[in-house]
C-alpha cells in the first residue's frame, strides 16, 4: 500500500506540474494576479507530493520489500541499514526521483523566499521550473518507474553495487544533485527574464544567491566524489578525467564564471547579455551531465543506466530545453541592453578575464569528453581521450587565470590602477619567490615545474589575504582600530578571501602530490618490509573475515619510523556473493596533511601477495582547499546584502506601471 501511495503521489505531482507550467505563465502574460498566485501553491504542493513519493520508496528499501523491482535489484536483507537507505539513490530510478525531488524543492524555495520578486517574473520563473519538472516526471513514469511491482515477490534481493556501499555515497550524490539542480533556478530566472524582456541589476541581485548556493553544493559534491573514488576504488588517484567526472566539472567551471559575471552585472549593470547566456549554458551542461550518466553512451563506474531508450528520452529533453532557451536568447538578444562600459584595467575587466579563461576551460573539457563519442558515431572508430590531453590543454589555461586571481579584489570598479594593485601584492610576490627558491634548493636544482607550482600556490594563499589586510590598514591605524575595521567589512569580502585561499590550498596539494608522490609495487610475503614515505612497512599476513553481506581477505601491516613502532594498517579484498563482485578496500594512514596508501592486489604464484604502496605528500590539502572554497561561499551567502534581496522598485515606478 505504501508503494502505491508513492506511485500515485508521483502521478499527482505530474498533474500539478502541468498546471504550474501553464497557469502562472498565462497570468503573467495577461496580468491576472489570481493565475500568477497559482505558481507558489502548486510549487509547494508538488514538493510535498514528491517528498511523499520519495519517502515511500525509502520505506520499501528499509523494509526490504522485494516485491518492488527497484528494491529487488538494488538491495539485500543483510545489507546494513545505512546502505539500505543510501541504496534508494544508488541506482538509476531512485537517483532520478531524488533529482526531481531536489528540483521541486528549489521551486518551493523560490515560492517561499521570492515574495519581493515582481509578480510576473516570479510567475514565469515558477512556470519554467515546472516545465523542467514535467519533462523529468514524464521520463520517470514512462521509462524509469521506481515503483514497478514484481509478481511473485522474490525471497531475496540482488544487493547494491558493492562499490556504492560506502558512506561517501550517502553524501556525494545528494550534494552533487543540489549543485546540478540548483543551477536550474538561474536558468529559470534567465528564461523568465527573456520572456519578460527586462534584465537589470535587480535581476542579478535576485539570481546571485541561488547561483552561489548551487556552486557551494556542487563544489562539495565534486570534492566528496573525488575523495570517494580515491579511497574506495583502490587506484590511488584523486582525479582521472573520467567522462562522468568531467560531466560534473563542466557546470562547475561555467557556474564559477556565472557567479563572477552576475557580480559585475549587479554592481555595474554590465555584462547583461553574457550573464544570461552563462545562466543558460551552465544548466545546459548540468543536463548534458545527466544525459551522459544515464544514456548508456558511456562506460564508467559512475554511470547508472545503459538503456538506449532512456538515453533517447533524455536527449529529447536536452534538445528541447537547450535548443529552446538558446533560440529564445537569439530572438531576444538584439533587443537587450548590453550594459555599462568600463576600462580594460578594472575589476570588471579582471572578472571578464576570469570568465574568458573559465569558459574556454569548460569548452576544452567538453571537447575532450564528447569528441570520442562523436567520432565513434561518425566513423565507428573508438578512441579514448585521457589525462595527457587534459593536462596539456586545461593546465596552461589555468596558470594565467590563477596568476590574475589576487589582482581582482584590489582593482577599482570601472577604472583601476594595475601598478597600484601590483605594489600592494609585493608581500605575495616575495613569498612566492621564496617558495620557488626553497623548493629548488631542497631538490638540488631539480623539479623546476614543481617549484613554480609551489610559488603559484603561495602567490594565491598570500594574495588572497592582501585585500583584507589592506582594508584593515593595520600599519596606519594600529592593531585595535584595524581589527575593528576588519570586523566591519561585509561578509562577502571574507567569503571571497576564503574561497581564493582555498584555491591556493588545493593547488598546493595538487603540485605536491603530482611532483613528489612515490609508488612501490611489489610481491610481499609475511615478515617482509618495504620503505615508503619515511616508514618501514612490514607485511604481517592475510586474515579472513566475514561481514554482514560479504567475505574479505584482510592484509595487515605494521609501520615503523626510525625503528620505532608507528602503528598498523589494514587493506582488504572483499567479495559480495549476491552480486558476485570483488572490491578493494584501501588502507590509509594520515600524517599531518600527507598519507600512506596501501592497496592489496591478487595472490602471486609464489605464495606472496601483490601490494601497492603510495606515499602521497600533502594530498589531503586538495580536499581541504575545497572545504575552504565551500565555506567561503557560505560566508558570502550569509552577507546581509544577499539576504535582504534586491532593492524594491521605487514608488513612482510602481504608480507608473499601475497607470499604464
Amino acid at each position: 500500500m505504501i508503494v502505491e501511495i508513492g506511485h500515485y503521489a508521483l502521478i499527482l505531482a505530474l498533474s500539478l506540474s502541468l498546471l504550474q507550467s501553464v497557469l502562472p505563465a498565462i497570468g503573467a502574460r495577461t496580468g491576472d494576479a489570481r493565475l500568477m498566485e497559482t505558481g507558489p501553491l502548486t510549487a509547494t504542493a508538488s514538493f510535498v507530493l514528491l517528498a511523499i513519493s520519495f519517502s515511500a520508496l525509502t520505506a520499501a528499501y528499509v523494509m526490504s520489500d522485494f516485491s518492488v523491482l527497484n528494491v529487488f535489484q538494488n538491495s539485500h536483507s543483510l545489507k546494513p541499514m545505512l546502505y539500505k537507505i543510501t541504496g534508494v539513490w544508488g541506482n538509476h530510478e531512485g537517483s532520478m526521483l531524488l533529482w526531481v525531488l531536489i528540483l521541486v524543492f528549489f521551486g518551493a524555495l523560490v515560492a517561499l523566499f521570492g515574495r519581493d520578486l515582481p509578480a510576473s517574473l516570479k510567475a514565469n520563473v515558477l512556470a519554467v521550473q515546472a516545465w523542467i519538472t514535467t519533462a523529468f516526471l514524464l521520463f520517470i513514469l514512462i521509462t524509469s518507474n521506481p515503483f514497478t511491482r514484481l509478481v511473485p515477490a522474490p525471497m531475496e534481493g540482488q544487493d547494491l553495487n558493492p562499490i556504492l556501499q560506502d558512506i561517501g555515497l550517502a553524501i556525494h550524490p545528494p550534494l552533487l544533485y543540489l549543485g546540478y539542480v540548483g543551477f536550474s533556478v538561474a536558468f529559470s530566472f534567465a528564461v523568465a527574464a527573456l520572456i519578460d524582456g527586462r534584465i537589470d541589476a535587480a535581476w542579478a541581485r535576485w539570481v546571485r544567491p541561488w547561483t552561489l548556493a548551487a556552486w557551494i553544493f556542487l563544489t562539495a559534491g565534486i570534492s566528496m566524489g573525488s575523495y570517494w573514488a580515491y579511497y574506495e576504488l583502490g587506484w590511488g588517484g584523486w582525479w582521472f578525467w573520467d567522462p562522468v567526472e568531467n560531466a560534473s566539472f563542466m557546470p562547475w567551471l561555467s557556474g564559477t564564471a556565472l557567479l563572477h559575471s552576475a557580480l559585475v552585472m549587479e554592481k555595474r549593470s554590465a555584462l547583461k547579455i553574457w550573464t544570461i547566456l552563462l545562466a543558460i549554458l551552465t544548466f545546459s551542461l548540468s543536463l548534458l551531465g545527466t544525459f551522459l550518466v544515464r544514456s548508456g553512451v558511456l562506460t564508467s563506474v559512475h554511470a547508472f543506466a545503459v538503456d538506449p531508450e532512456r538515453g533517447v528520452f533524455i536527449l529529447g529533453i536536452l534538445c528541447i530545453f537547450i535548443g529552446g532557451s538558446l533560440a529564445l536568447f537569439a530572438f531576444r538578444a538584439a533587443s537587450l541592453e548590453s550594459g555599462g562600459l568600463f576600462a580594460p584595467i578594472s575589476r570588471e575587466g579582471a572578472l571578464v578575464l576570469n570568465n574568458l579563461f573559465l569558459t574556454t576551460a569548460a569548452a576544452t573539457v567538453l571537447i575532450g569528453t564528447l569528441y570520442p563519442l562523436l567520432l565513434e558515431v561518425v566513423t565507428g572508430e573508438k578512441i579514448s581521450v585521457g589525462a595527457p590531453f587534459f593536462d596539456l590543454t586545461f593546465g596552461p589555461l589555468m596558470v594565467p587565470l590563477l596568476l590574475a586571481v589576487p589582482f581582482g579584489p584590489l582593482l577599482a570598479w570601472k577604472r583601476g590602477d594595475l601598478l597600484a594593485a601590483a605594489q600592494r601584492l609585493y608581500v605575495a610576490v616575495g613569498a612566492a619567490m621564496l617558495a620557488i627558491f626553497a623548493t629548488v634548493a631542497a631538490n638540488s636544482g631539480g623539479e623546476i615545474l614543481a617549484a613554480l607550482g609551489f610559488g603559484l600556490a603561495v602567490w594565491l594563499l598570500v594574495g588572497s589575504l592582501v585585500d583584507l589586510v589592506g582594508r584593515a590598514n593595520f600599519g596606519k591605524v594600529g592593531f585595535r582600530v584595524g581589527l575593528s575595521r576588519l570586523r566591519g567589512l561585509p561578509r562577502s569580502a571574507f567569503g571571497t578571501a576564503l574561497a581564493h585561499f582555498g584555491l591556493g590550498v588545493t593547488v598546493l596539494g595538487i603540485v605536491a602530490t603530482t611532483a613528489f608522490e612515490t609508488e612501490t609495487v611489489t610481491t610481499m610475503v609475511p615478515g617482509q618490509s618495504v620503505d615508503a614515505g619515511g616508514y618501514s612497512v612490514q607485511f604481517d599476513g592475510i586474515v579472513a573475515r566475514t561481514g554482514p553481506n560479504y567475505q574479505e581477505q584482510v592484509g595487515t601491516f605494521t609501520l615503523r619510523r626510525d625503528g620505532v613502532d608507528a602503528g598498523s594498517m589494514e587493506s582488504a579484498k572483499r567479495f559480495y556473493p549476491a552480486r558476485q563482485m570483488p572490491t578493494t578496500e584501501a588502507g590509509i594512514t594520515t600524517t599531518w596533511f600527507s598519507q600512506l596508501y596501501i592497496s592489496l592486489g591478487d595472490p602471486a604464484p609464489d605464495g606472496g601477495t601483490v601490494v601497492r604502496i603510495w606515499w602521497k605528500p600533502l594530498i589531503t590539502l586538495i580536499w581541504i582547499g575545497t572545504i575552504f572554497m565551500a565555506v567561503g561561499g557560505m560566508v558570502s551567502l550569509a552577507d546581509r546584502r544577499l539576504r535582504v534581496g534586491a532593492p524594491a522598485r521605487g514608488r513612482g515606478r510602481k504608480l507608473a506601471e499601475a497607470s499604464a
